[in-house]
């Protein structure tokens, strides 16, 4: 089911998904497109336009990173 938002100033849809459900990786933004025909037409979006996004991505859907420590 689509999650209704709103974009805040001078966001870009990235920062919107990054924002509203703490992910970008994982096709999030690219269903967010097809959600919202259109609204890649400027890189930023206007305040106050409304933004359906998809289901946040289950966890552990989208990978980590593997760090390494270098002083233990």
């Amino acid at each position: 089911m689509p999650l209704p938002t709103i974009a805040n100033q001078g966001e870009t849809l990235d920062a919107i998904c990054w924002r509203v459900l703490g992910a970008t990786a994982g096709g999030v933004v690219e269903q967010a497109l097809e959600l919202n025909p259109g609204i890649a037409a400027t890189a930023l979006i206007g305040e106050g336009t409304a933004i359906l996004l998809p289901d946040p991505p289950l966890a552990g859907a989208v990978g980590t990173l593997a760090t390494t420590n270098l002083w233990d």
